[in-house]
C-alpha cells in the first residue's frame, strides 16, 4: 500500500562511523521497513579553516552491505564515473549485483568536488564529455555483455563482462543530474533520474520546475516522460540534529510521523515514486524512529 519507496542515506562525513555500525544501520534499515539504502561516491572534502573528511570508499562499501541484507535496494548516491576505468565499473556493478541478488540501482554522475579529484590525481576537464564515454561503456557491457570502443577519453577494445550478474539486463540505471547536456546524454538510456535535495528547495511544491526540464529533455531526446522513474533526496531533521549540510539553505522536513508522512506523500503528486532520506542525525536512533512515519505512510487512510 506504500505510495512511494522510501530509502536512506547512511553517515558519509558527518563523523567517522565504523563498519560494524554502518552494518547494523543497514539491517536496521530493513527490519523497520525501508526500502533502500545509499551510499555516497566522494574521497575527500576539503574546506579551508577546517579539518579534512571523507568517507568509506563506496563500492568495498556497498558489496558489504549487499552481504548483510536481504531486501533492500542499495546503490550509489550518485557515482562519478570518474574515479574508476568504465569497464571496471561496470564489473563492479554486475558483482554488487549478484552478490544482492539483484537489488544494485547504480546511480551515475559526472562529478562536482575538484578538491577530491587533484588529491587522488583524476583529470577534472571534460567531465560530461568524459562521463558520455564512460555511459557508452557501462550501459552497454551491462546491458548487452560485450562492447568494442575507441574513444577520445576511453578506451574497451574487444571487452566481454563475464559473467553477467543475475540480470540478463543489468541493474537498472539513474542519472543524478540537473545539466541540460547531462540530461540530452542520458535519458535516452536511464531508468530512473534523481535531484539532490537543495536543487528543489526540499519541498514538494519545488519539484515541479526541475520535472518540467526533465519532461522536455525527455521530448528532445523521443522518450516518453512517463517511461522515467522520478526519485528526489530528501532532508529530514529530527531531534539532536546539528543542522551540518543544510543545503545551501534548504528547510529540513520535520514533525510528527503523521506530518512527516503527510509531506512524504505530497511528493507524489510531481510524481515522484522514490525518496532518499538525508537524516540529521543520521544514528540508529533517527532510523529507528522512522519506523511510525513509515507505518502512518502505509496506512490506506492516509
Amino acid at each position: 500500500m506504500r505510495p512511494l519507496k522510501v530509502g536512506i542515506q547512511l553517515p558519509e562525513v558527518e563523523r567517522i562511523v565504523p563498519w560494524s555500525e554502518l552494518a547494523t544501520m543497514a539491517r536496521l534499515a530493513e527490519e523497520v521497513g525501508l526500502d533502500s539504502i545509499w551510499v555516497g561516491d566522494h574521497l575527500l572534502y576539503r574546506e579551508p579553516d577546517r579539518t579534512p573528511k571523507g568517507p568509506w570508499e563506496a563500492w568495498s562499501t556497498l558489496a558489504g552491505l549487499a552481504a548483510v541484507t536481504d531486501r533492500v535496494e542499495l546503490g550509489p548516491l550518485v557515482a562519478s564515473t570518474s574515479f574508476h576505468n568504465p569497464a571496471m565499473l561496470a564489473k563492479k556493478a554486475a558483482t554488487i549485483d549478484e552478490i544482492s541478488g539483484g537489488r544494485l540501482v547504480l546511480g551515475l554522475g559526472a562529478g562536482w568536488n575538484e578538491v577530491e579529484y587533484r588529491a587522488y590525481g583524476y583529470p577534472f576537464d571534460h567531465r560530461v564529455g568524459r562521463f558520455e564515454e564512460a555511459l557508452t561503456i557501462i550501459r552497454t557491457l551491462l546491458r548487452d555483455g560485450a562492447i568494442d570502443f575507441d574513444g577520445r577519453w576511453y578506451q574497451a577494445r574487444d571487452c566481454e563482462l563475464v559473467p553477467r550478474g543475475p540480470r540478463p539486463g543489468g541493474p537498472p540505471l539513474m542519472v543524478g543530474s540537473i545539466g541540460e547536456r547531462m540530461l540530452r546524454i542520458t535519458l535516452p538510456h536511464v531508468d530512473a533520474w534523481n535531484a539532490w535535495y537543495d536543487w528543489y528547495g526540499n519541498r514538494p511544491e519545488g519539484v515541479g520546475q526541475l520535472l518540467e526540464k526533465v519532461d522536455q529533455a525527455c521530448a528532445e531526446v523521443g522518450r516518453d516522460p512517463a517511461t522515467l522513474e522520478r526519485t528526489v533526496a530528501v532532508l529530514v531533521r529530527f531531534q539532536g540534529g546539528t543542522g551540518r549540510g543544510g543545503g545551501g539553505g534548504a528547510p529540513p522536513l520535520r514533525g510528527e510521523p503523521e506530518e512527516l508522512a503527510n509531506a512524504l506523500r505530497t511528493f507524489t503528486r510531481e510524481r515522484i515514486g522514490h525518496v532518499q532520506l538525508v537524516l540529521d542525525p543520521i544514528t540508529l536512533e533517527s532510523i529507528e524512529a522512522l519506523a511510525p512515519t513509515l507505518e502512518a505512510l502505509d496506512r490506506e487512510d492516509g
